[in-house]
């Protein structure tokens, strides 16, 4: 998810009353919100940074240190205050336990968050490069925010004015986003269904279909379908139904070109290592590799390989 989610949840996560558990709980809960996201600066390396993105700082092996060395700086933090005398009079003491407890729950929140588009995340790394997809929630999600931030305030306003009950409309607004959470689960499930169905009546018994929530429309699905050889694209409404194109197009996989140039192209190889759906088009004589998943004319060239033959000099052939 993007990194405004994370961040309201960790201010939720306070706001139902963890803030109240020690000192520096709110900025903790943010901070380790959005910890695992340190590997964005791979972004540098292009197309190869596919490969590495929600891998190695969102497995178990991350999300175990991690939360240590917040938790470390934020007491570091505190008593350089305290030794400047900048720390704030009404900040709660600092309670080592609690402050650990709220890094870890923080930092788990991300790849809880993270796993629910369909984006993909490789929670098992270092031990496996698998890809987990949850395919429920678009990766901006506007429902979400009104959710959190409006709970996140009245719950804040509440606060101030001294009402006992100042946590509640966070603990509503918390469960609100769950359950909206499951919903779209059960949404995606069903059209995955329902489209699978039409295509095993067409032929295509053994096709993978990925449904995925556009934005803002929670309650459709852009969903796309893959055989071994060919592709396509559907629709679903959850009042109207699915709309399947069954008779596809050929995946351009079967290149036999394909395995020669990717093999000497690392952006290419990074890209397959992550394409969910990957799909091969001619382009003179080069080709093009994208992801059924972002085909969309506002992300296709930002997940695009343009392959070509590889410089023979430079990579002899095997």
């Amino acid at each position: 998810m993007d990194n405004l989610t994370h961040s309201l949840v960790g201010g939720v996560l306070g706001q139902m009353g963890l803030k109240k558990k020690t000192g520096l709980a709110v900025p903790t809960l943010i901070l380790a919100a959005n910890l695992p996201d340190i590997d964005a600066t791979c972004a540098i390396y292009g197309i190869e940074s596919l490969s590495m993105r929600r891998g190695i700082t969102h497995g178990p092996l991350a999300l175990l240190i991690l939360p240590l060395l917040l938790w470390a700086l934020m007491l570091a933090f505190d008593r350089w205050q305290a030794r400047r005398g900048k720390r704030p009079a009404d900040r709660l003491p600092v309670h080592k336990g609690w402050l650990l407890a709220l890094a870890y729950i923080g930092c788990l929140s991300h790849p809880a968050l993270d796993w629910l588009n369909n984006y993909g995340i490789r929670l098992l790394e270092p031990f496996s490069p698998r890809w987990f997809y949850g395919d429920s929630i678009f990766i901006i999600d506007l429902w979400i925010w009104i959710a959190l931030g409006l709970s996140i305030w009245l719950s804040l306003r509440r606060e101030r004015a001294r009402v006992a009950a100042w946590t509640r409309p966070a603990w509503v607004g918390f469960t609100a986003v769950c359950g909206y959470i499951l919903f779209n689960g059960a949404i995606t499930g069903t059209a995955e269904r329902e489209i699978a169905a039409v295509l095993r009546g067409a032929g295509h018994a053994d096709a993978l279909v990925v449904a995925s929530p556009p934005p803002l429309t929670f309650w459709k699905r852009d969903a796309f379908w893959r055989t071994a050889d060919r592709y396509g694209s559907a629709s679903f409404d959850l009042g109207a139904g699915g709309d399947v194109d069954i008779s596809g197009h050929p995946t351009g996989m079967d290149d036999p070109r394909l395995a020669t140039w990717v093999k000497a192209d690392p952006a290419a190889r990074a890209f397959l290592f992550w394409a969910r759906m990957p799909v091969a088009e001619a382009d003179g004589d080069a080709i093009r590799l994208r992801d059924q998943r972002f085909m969309h004319p506002l992300a296709r060239d930002r997940f695009m390989v343009r392959v070509t033959a590889p410089d023979t000099a430079t990579h002899p052939p095997e």
